[in-house]
Parts: C-alpha cells; sequence; structure tokens
C-alpha cells in the first residue's frame, strides 16, 4: 500500500514522462529500477485507469531505445579504458567489464537483446557494446528488438495479470492473487538463480580463453 501510494504520486504528478525518463537512465547505465517500475505501472493502470497501458508500454520502449543508444554513444566515446579505470563508481567493475568483453566477442548482438531481460546486462549492455566497438547500425536493430520485446512483454503481462484478479471476487480472488504472487515469485527466483549461473560459467569461459 506505500508503494503504491507513492507510484501514485509520482505519477499524477509527472505522468508518462517519468516512465521514459526512470527507463532511459536505467538503460544508460543508471542503477534504477525501470523494469519495477514498468510492471507496477500496469499494475495501476489495471486498477486505476488513470493512465493508458498502450502509452505507458510506448514511452517505455521509446525510455529504453533512446537510453540505450546514449549508452552505446558513452562507451564508443569513452573507451574500455576510461570504463576500466571509471566504470566502478556506476557498479561497472573489473569482473563484469571482462565478462561483458568476451560475451560481446561471443555472441554480439544477442547479447544486446536478451540482456534486457537481465538486469546487470540491461544496466550495462550499451556501454560495454560502446567500448567494444559493436557497428552501431547491428547495435540499433537488437537493441530496438530487445526494448520493444521486454517493455510490452513485462508491461502487458502485469496489466492483464491484474485485470484478471480485480474480475474475481471473494475467496477465489485472494486465491488467484496468493497463486500468482507465488508464481511471480517463483519466476524471478529462478531468473536470478539461472543469471547467476550464466554468468559463473561465461566468466569462467572468459578467464579459459584468456589463459
Amino acid at each position: 500500500m506505500f508503494l503504491l501510494h507513492h507510484l501514485d504520486h509520482l505519477l499524477q504528478h509527472y505522468g508518462y514522462g517519468v516512465i521514459g525518463l526512470i527507463v532511459m537512465l536505467e538503460s544508460m547505465g543508471a542503477p534504477l529500477p525501470g523494469e519495477s517500475l514498468i510492471i507496477g505501472t500496469a499494475i495501476y493502470c489495471a486498477t486505476t485507469h488513470r493512465l493508458d497501458i498502450v502509452w505507458v508500454v510506448i514511452t517505455a520502449i521509446a525510455g529504453a531505445i533512446m537510453g540505450d543508444n546514449f549508452g552505446y554513444l558513452i562507451g564508443h566515446s569513452l573507451g574500455f579504458r576510461a570504463l576500466a579505470r571509471y566504470g566502478r563508481h556506476i557498479g561497472l567493475n573489473d569482473r563484469r567489464l571482462k565478462l561483458g568483453r568476451y560475451l560481446f566477442r561471443m555472441h554480439g548482438g544477442k547479447v544486446v537483446f536478451f540482456g534486457r531481460f537481465i538486469a546487470i546486462l540491461r544496466t550495462f549492455a550499451a556501454l560495454l557494446a560502446g567500448a567494444n566497438r559493436m557497428p552501431w547500425h547491428s547495435f540499433l536493430l537488437w537493441n530496438a528488438l530487445g526494448g520493444i520485446g521486454w517493455a510490452s512483454g513485462y508491461g502487458f503481462a502485469a496489466y492483464f495479470l491484474g485485470r484478471q484478479v480485480l474480475r474475481i471476487s471473494g475467496p477465489l480472488g485472494i486465491a488467484v492473487g496468493i497463486v500468482a504472487a507465488i508464481v511471480v515469485v517463483a519466476a524471478l527466483v529462478f531468473l536470478k538463480r539461472n543469471e547467476a549461473r550464466l554468468t559463473h560459467d561465461a566468466e569462467r569461459a572468459a578467464n579459459a580463453q584468456e589463459a
């Protein structure tokens, strides 16, 4: 209830703009909760009807694409040495830089696309793509596809889940809400565990390649 009140206050005063701004800044490398904001705003749309979910998703997509392109330009301009020297101030430590270099070398555009759905890569993928001199036209394509899939997937899924829960009242509605919460938590745990495993496997492969 506390979080809902603050989200309501934020969206009432700043509307769609705050969604695009936070998603854009996160995509540029700032440690902000863009994914949580999209999910929370989608549920807010479903329960209050004060915002249009279509415009929420469009704004998030625009913010994601713009932020990633700004991040790419920053990474391209600074280069790998500057990121290695100053990246730790935004959480981009040596381990993540080494991991990013390996992933881009091995997988290229797929890292930009699927990185949208992994917290660490979502924040740093654009910077790393620029620093690794990934061709801009290739980055733009994978970035746009990833931003569209990420924002529309999370946004519409959370919105329709919120709508369905509202339609069911009484004990059944409570039961559906509990089951939905369990599914969401289980999905988050699954993603986190696989993210940690994939990070470990990729780091081990990067170390082996360097050796």
